[in-house]
């Protein structure tokens, strides 16, 4: 859920892809130069962190050996993933549906005198790139927290892969839906239904939509995963590291030594 979130009410109830859209391309276009500050330390400019345990992609090394490989960043924001798989060889594009967030990443790119990553703005489940085009299409809590089509999402995902290629995204757990997002003590109570699957939406005074989380459970996501004619490889249930001290919105050391607060699923096209 947003953390400094302009709004006026807070409901659950169904948003369709085309409001969910608008809704989050406005969000990220305003906040994605104060979500770089509060953020980039933590994350980094050119690594790929799959949520907020901080656990690296470095550490966990789930897209094995990219060097002289195509991928496909979606939901990238500042594109940091891109960079640091760029620095292991592989042919980057960057992807995010907010040029907001777009805009921060040429900003990092310019200020850190770094080649300019090729950088496209598009909606995750409307993909402009060609069948069969990236050996890896990735993400870390981009694309399918915030898309209402998570299905279509899967099938896009599914069309630009080639035979064999590998599909990896990390998004809120799906357990952490039936806990009050809070990272202290009140957050260890189960207070919603794990099953109860409407987004979660901020309104402004007109009742217009101005942020939204999706919520898929566990089977739902396999369901989808495997419609979209993928394989489903393995689910990673990262574990909160020592290090970490960090808060960040209902994510805590609290929490996440008790609780899982990501999921990473990584699935293959068929070869």
């Amino acid at each position: 859920m947003s953390e400094d979130p302009q709004w006026y009410g807070i409901a659950r109830r169904a948003v369709e892809q085309p409001e969910s859209i608008l809704a989050n391309r406005r969000w990220w276009d305003a906040e994605a130069s104060a979500y770089y500050l509060e953020h980039g330390d933590f994350l980094g400019d050119s690594e790929l962190v799959w949520g907020p345990e901080g656990i690296t992609e470095r550490e966990l090394r789930l897209l094995g050996d990219v060097a002289g490989r195509d991928v496909l960043e979606i939901g990238a924001g500042a594109a940091q993933g891109s960079r640091y798989l760029s620095t292991q060889g592989a042919r980057v594009v960057a992807s995010d549906l907010s040029a907001g967030m777009l805009g921060q990443a040429r900003t990092v790119d310019r200020d850190r005198r770094l080649t300019p990553l090729p950088l496209v703005q598009c909606d995750g489940a409307a993909l402009p790139f060609a069948d069969a085009a990236f050996d890896v299409v990735f993400t870390a809590y981009g694309v399918f927290p915030f898309v209402a089509d998570s299905a279509g999402a899967l099938r896009e995902c599914a069309r630009v892969l080639r035979p064999g290629g590998l599909l990896a995204f990390s998004t809120t757990h799906p357990i952490r839906w039936a806990f009050p997002d809070d990272p202290g003590e009140p957050g260890l109570q189960v207070r919603s239904s794990y099953f109860d699957t409407r987004p979660y939406v901020e309104e402004d005074d007109a009742g217009r939509v101005t942020y939204v989380e999706h919520h898929r459970t566990l089977g739902e996501r396999v369901r989808e995963i495997v419609a979209a004619g993928l394989h489903l490889v393995d689910v990673v249930e990262p574990e909160w590291p020592e290090r970490n001290a960090e808060v960040w919105g209902g994510w805590s050391p609290t929490r996440g030594r008790l609780i899982p607060g990501t999921a990473i699923f990584l699935a293959r096209r068929p070869r």
